[in-house]
């Protein structure tokens, strides 16, 4: 087939609509995760946690909080690996996890000589989950050992291998907690489709999630950037090598409008695309030591239109009842349009999180 011959602010129009961060905004949380098929989970809240923000800044301060609280509560939403999903996406996973992964990786030798506390964390939850992760037996006779903040956090290293195993899933959550339980009492009753043919499933909507993607990338841990054989070949102009795309999303009108994205939100999650196809330089400065921060602890990116053109550096302040803002980052000089746009985003941002600015 012969490769789509796009235009830079072509691809960049693709993945905007694809992110549903175009003019036409979305109006339900449940068609919208459907569409992104992911709101990855972290913690970090200097602004929101992350699943609000992103729902938030395609939703407006419209969305509740408890929105996604409720859906997940009701089942139709599910927490795996780090991030919410459609509850019916859960079939694309299951044959992976029947398969039982590859016994060479070392985690599968880690839980193979710690068996014991495998099986009496099943037994607990058996006879009394959910139940969060302290109070889970770690029976373990090997602790694990990392590098990095799971050294020796045996029972929920345990857990997140019994997830992938398909074993143990996150029934809900108590605060921050989550509440781990028997995965037979959270995943619905659904056939699992073929493994093959839910890899292929998958890189389908993960590119009509993205728009625009490479077939092969920078491999991120749990969820790929890349989208293989899905969508068609393409090339955008002054940018090496080819890509996919989702065709569907190559006619019709663009509407741009101003949006402010989380760090880990989808559209600039992979930098590496971010910086060929919107020449943006971005980097989550939160680990960074304050003196060498270019934009601030938890800068957002800056869309308009189809161009990202710059980062806010904002904090709430949740005791003060204030949203701070520290400074914009102009990556652009900001037209009086411009400013206007985003000035109004800032202002919906603080009136969602019901902080004064």
């Amino acid at each position: 087939m012969t490769p789509h011959r796009l235009s830079p602010a072509d691809a960049r129009r693709v993945a905007v609509r694809a992110q549903l961060l175009d003019g036409s905004r979305p109006t339900a949380l449940l068609d919208l995760v459907r569409r992104l098929t992911l709101l990855q989970i972290d913690p970090t809240a200097a602004i929101a946690p992350n699943a609000d923000l992103v729902v938030w800044s395609r939703l407006g301060s419209s969305y509740s909080r408890e929105e996604l609280v409720s859906a997940l509560e009701e089942r139709k939403l599910l927490e795996l690996r780090a991030f919410v999903r459609p509850c019916e996406d859960l079939a694309l996973y299951r044959a992976e996890m029947a398969l039982r992964p590859d016994p060479g990786r070392p985690w599968r030798e880690w839980v193979r000589v710690n068996d014991a506390c495998r099986r009496d964390i099943l037994d607990r939850l058996g006879s009394a989950g959910p139940l969060p992760s302290r109070e889970l037996p770690d029976t373990c006779a090997v602790p694990w050992k990392s590098t990095g903040w799971t050294d020796n956090r045996n029972v929920t290293q345990m857990l997140e291998c019994m997830v992938v195993l398909g074993e143990v899933a996150v029934a809900g959550r108590r605060g921050n907690d989550r509440l781990w339980d028997l995965a037979e009492r959270v995943y619905p009753d659904e056939p699992a489709v073929p493994v093959e043919e839910a890899r292929r499933l998958r890189d389908e909507r993960r590119l009509r999630a993205l728009g625009i993607a490479r077939a092969r990338t920078t491999q991120f841990p749990v969820e790929p950037a890349d989208v293989g054989e899905a969508g068609e070949p393409a090339v955008v102009e002054g940018v090496k090598g080819e890509w996919r795309v989702d065709p569907a999303l190559l006619d019709g009108p663009f509407t741009g409008r101003a949006a402010l994205l989380s760090p880990f939100d989808r559209l600039v999650h992979d930098r590496r695309r971010t910086v060929e196809l919107f020449g943006f330089d971005y980097q989550l400065e939160m680990y960074k030591p304050v003196a060498k921060r270019r934009w601030g602890y938890f800068a957002l990116p800056i869309l308009y239109g189809d161009r990202l053109v710059g980062k806010l550096d904002a904090t709430a302040d949740r005791k003060a009842g204030v949203l701070r803002v520290n400074a914009i980052h102009q990556d652009v000089p900001f037209t009086e349009d411009m400013a206007a746009a985003i000035d109004r985003e800032i202002e919906d941002l603080a009136r969602w999180l019901r902080l004064s600015r």
